[in-house]
């Protein structure tokens, strides 16, 4: 069974390059393939990741619900819709990755969505990890397709307001009941000093702070040139935070 790894927080915290540098540590670390899945609206972990992709899920749950695409002679729709889903994977060398794409709009995703979890769950069995990187709502996770979870990484910036987001996070896990081994806070884009003045509002999210994550100068070089975050070197600030978080976590 595949290590169920995902990553929340409020836009802007650095999610996505939290993900995408811990997809870089696990590799490095032996621990692959691993499936990466872009769960946030505002999906880019395929530019992090230097992969590109082609379709999402949520194009495909769209064309399903529309009738917009014939269904093939000879196949049921349950089949029609996992064919789909498998050939939207984007494959790398080490890391595929699922892209859920925008929402989904009005109207009901029963059907749909039981259909990909039971992709999800199929596919986590080529895997050793998954990794998800999903919206401050967790939309993806609570509708179950992504299943017991063992690590929760939720990230907040190093504001007060950032903290409190975070804590709504950790509130909305706990109000539909999600499965979580581990749940830990990050915080982001941390400055000298900064971190003493949070440490009320840390102590009020009830969750324990695993490790922090410099404002790096480097990571906004990257971001500017639209460069791969998984090509960063291996002295960079930001990519030993990761590698020190995920050492105290007990992944890697």
């Amino acid at each position: 069974m595949a290590l169920q790894i995902a990553v929340a927080g409020k836009g802007g915290t650095g999610k996505t390059t939290f993900a995408s540098l811990a997809i870089r540590q696990l590799t490095l670390n032996g621990m692959k393939p691993v499936l990466a899945v872009d769960a946030d609206a505002n999906a880019n972990l395929n530019e992090a990741l230097g992969i590109e992709i082609e379709e999402t899920i949520s194009d495909i749950l769209a064309d399903l619900k529309n009738g917009t695409e014939p269904m093939p002679a000879g196949m049921t729709k349950d089949q029609y819709v996992e064919y789909k889903i498998y050939r939207s994977l984007a494959e790398g060398e080490d890391v595929d990755l699922l892209s859920m794409g925008g929402p989904e709009g009005p109207g009901c995703y029963c059907y749909a969505n039981n259909i990909l979890r039971k992709c999800m769950e199929s596919l986590s069995r080529n895997y050793a990890v998954v990794v998800a990187d999903n919206e401050a709502g967790l939309e993806h996770l609570s509708r179950r397709t992504t299943q017991d979870v063992d690590f929760l990484f939720v990230l907040s910036d190093a504001s007060a307001r950032g903290i409190r987001s975070a804590k709504r996070v950790k509130h909305l896990v706990d109000s539909v009941s999600l499965k979580m081994k581990e749940i830990f806070l990050v915080v982001t884009k941390v400055q000298e000093g900064s971190l003493e003045a949070l440490r009320g509002e840390i102590e009020d999210t009830g969750m324990a702070l695993i490790g922090t994550i410099p404002l790096d100068p480097v990571i906004v070089e990257y971001d500017l040139h639209g460069k791969p975050l998984v090509d960063l070197p291996d002295d960079t600030p930001a990519v030993k935070a990761v590698q020190q978080i995920l050492s105290k976590a007990g992944i890697t």
